[in-house]
Order: C-alpha cells, then structure tokens, then sequence
C-alpha cells in the first residue's frame, strides 16, 4: 500500500509543485536559447538510456534489475536537480526549462521505451500495458504541473507563498516513503545493493562528466554546462519507482530498486561534484 497509493500521491505533489515554479517564460525559453535546450533534451532523452545501455554490457545485472535501470534512465531529471543546479552555480532557467519539458514529453515517451525495454531485456513475450502506463503517467505528472502552471499564471501571489512549502511537503513525503519502503524489504535491498552499487555509481559519474563535456563541446558557457551536467546526474527516482508499480509488480521490486538506490546514491556523488564544479568552471 506505501508504493501503490502514497508513493503516486507524494509524486503528484512534487510535479505539481514543479509546475508552480513555472512561467510561461520558460516554456518560451526553448526558442530563445535553442542550443543549450536541444543539448539537455538530446542527453537527456537519448543520452542517459544509451549510457545506461553501455554500462549493463560492463556491469550484466539479473533481467528484471536490468530493467529496473533502464526505467531510472527513461526519467527526467529530478526536480531537486533545480536546486543543485543554483547551489552549483548553473544556469538555473535553463534547468526548469528542462526539468519541464522532459518531464512533460515523458508522458509518451516512457511507457513506449518501457516497453521496448521490457520485450528487449525480458523477452517478446512481456507483456506492458502501455495505454495504462500512458494515462496513469499523464495523471500523476502532467495534469498536476498544468494545474500548478495554471495556479502560478492566475493567482501569483498564492502560488509564490506555497511553492517553498509544496517543495517541502514533496520532499519529506518522498524520504518517508522511501524508507519505509526500505524498511519494509531491508533485507531485499541488502541483496541487490552490492550487485547495483557499482553500476549506479558509475551511471552518476558518467552522466556528470559527459554532461560537462558534450556542453562545452558545443560552446555553451560554464553555467549552462553545469545546469547539463546536473540535470542529467539527477533523475526523478520517484518516478522510476512509481513507473515500476505500474508494471503490476508490488511493494519495492526489482523493477523498483535501482531507482530507490540511485535515490540515495546520486546526492552522495553530485554533492561532491558540485564543489568541483564550482571551483574548477
């Protein structure tokens, strides 16, 4: 019951409160700085997967955390990643802007990677019901960053006094419910953390590292690459698990783990790294 209801719940509040941080200027931003976007949406999108992909050949998992690590890299980027972004010395616009946009698209594209994925890893006979996934994601992700969108556009004043307090309520929800959820399958964890460590780990470093490479690769600033970076080391782990309760598996599964493990992983890693990048770009 802590995965199947409130973990949908707590992501619900979190994307909504996404949508209150949001203008309509930057959804506007997508035309106005066309390289830094198409940059962050192409790594994000196509570049953390195929990195993912990369890193099973060299770390092979079971199939179903295979999967599980896949899902993780079908997410956006967290919407705390807007926050490491600041704390980095980011661009911070350029974050939302694709923290937004991803996690918007990601209505249509994760249940079709899903599925790909899960017939790929588990066999053509996997069966992903696409069409729920679609409506289920569209119902925790999109309808409440339109409504927070919404909220910001007509009654500003409102959205500004609770959007620190959404931000918190978001965050307390989704640590309570992560490890309760641990707690609850402890000793499953314990299995699988030595066995997903060493990949995520590395997952993290890499997308950090190619992130700050591709970005200036193509001319972007020091900002702007580290908004990248961070975006594409920061993934939505509550999404990953909820997207891995709509495959009909129950309570935190294997589907579900490299999500809760990269959850706690990615902050010990991208702190670290944020100090460098503070110091060295």
């Amino acid at each position: 019951m802590l995965i199947e209801i409130f973990l949908p719940l707590s992501l619900a509040v979190i994307m909504l409160s996404l949508g209150i941080g949001l203008t309509l200027d930057d959804f506007r931003r997508v035309l106005s700085m066309p390289v830094a976007v198409a940059t962050g949406l192409v790594m994000q999108m196509i570049g953390v997967p195929l990195l993912a992909l990369g890193l099973l050949l060299i770390f092979p998992l079971p199939s179903e955390l295979a999967l599980g690590v896949m899902i993780l890299a079908f997410c956006p980027g967290g919407v705390t990643s807007n926050v490491l972004t600041k704390f980095s010395g980011g661009t911070v616009a350029l974050s939302i802007t694709l923290t937004a946009v991803v996690s918007l698209a990601s209505v249509v594209t994760i249940p079709l990677l899903v599925s790909w994925a899960a017939a790929s890893i588990l066999g053509a006979g996997a069966k992903v019901d696409v069409t729920g996934i679609a409506i289920a994601m569209f119902m925790i992700t999109a309808v409440p960053v339109a409504a927070g969108v919404l909220i910001r556009h007509t009654l500003p004043g409102i959205a500004a006094r609770i959007e620190p307090i959404l931000s918190w309520v978001a965050v307390v929800l989704f640590a309570v419910i992560l490890l309760g959820a641990l707690a609850v399958n402890w000793s499953v964890f314990l299995k699988s953390v030595g066995v997903l460590g060493p990949l995520l780990v590395a997952l993290n470093i890499c997308a950090l590292t190619i992130g700050i490479l591709v970005a200036r690769s193509v001319g972007l600033t020091g900002g702007d690459a580290k908004a990248v970076a961070v975006e594409l080391g920061v993934q939505n782990g509550t999404l990953g698990i909820t997207v891995a309760g709509l495959l009909g598996a129950t309570g935190l599964s294997a589907y579900a783990l490299p999500s809760a493990v990269y959850g706690i992983v990615m902050y010990l890693i991208t702190l670290p790294a944020i100090v460098v990048m503070r110091r060295v770009l």
